[in-house]
């Protein structure tokens, strides 16, 4: 099974893909299937923001075949621009705690539910490289921001949510993919009531 592991608002450090994994793309495949099937059971939708992944995760969600009946959209927002233009991020948190940071992910996973009916979204910006990283935030540096809307589907209602930093290791495809891997765990995780979020 996947390497990738969830720890609530802590890092999760030096995280690989399982080396005896024989075809990682066809587990995540696997795992977004799994993900899609607990969605329609529970009739629940999911919405994306990405910026290092690119898009990747909304290409896995989509993968699957019948995923409109719980994929509503995605947001590729790559630049600060972006993120602030599309999904509302204040350019404070920019300035402040930079991209790669939990508090931008946060507001972007908030943004994706106030421009979409989805009950859950998922946010993610880090450092795939091979450059850009530094000392403090080095290259394989990903937070990810999830959020399931509590009550109503309505834009505006109350949220649950949660961030955690990951530290990937291995080429930019890699970071990339073990990015989508979280991800998706993070929902399911969710899902069987295994994770407990902040109120935000």
């Amino acid at each position: 099974m996947w390497m990738v592991r969830l720890a609530l608002n802590n890092e999760v450090s030096n995280v690989q893909l399982d080396p005896s994994i024989d075809n990682p793309t066809a587990e995540v495949l696997r795992l977004s299937g799994r993900l899609g099937a607990l969605l329609a059971a529970n009739q629940q939708i999911i919405s994306v923001a990405e910026s290092c992944t690119g898009g990747g995760l909304a290409a896995t969600i989509t993968e699957v075949a019948g995923s409109s009946a719980w994929f509503e959209c995605g947001f590729i927002t790559y630049s600060n621009a972006a993120k602030t233009r599309l999904l509302g991020v204040p350019e404070s948190i920019f300035a402040r705690f930079g991209a790669v940071s939990r508090e931008c992910v946060l507001a972007m996973s908030a943004g994706v539910l106030a421009n979409s009916t989805a009950h859950y979204s998922v946010a993610i910006s880090g450092i795939a490289g091979p450059g850009g990283g530094s000392v403090e935030k080095p290259v394989g540096t990903v937070w990810i921001a999830w959020r399931f809307r509590v009550g109503s589907s309505i834009p505006g209602e109350s949220s649950d949510a949660w961030a955690t930093r990951f530290r990937f290791e291995g080429d930019r495809a890699s970071v990339r993919q073990q990015a989508v891997v979280a991800a998706l765990n993070g929902v399911i995780e969710h899902v069987h009531g295994l994770v407990r979020p902040d109120s935000q």
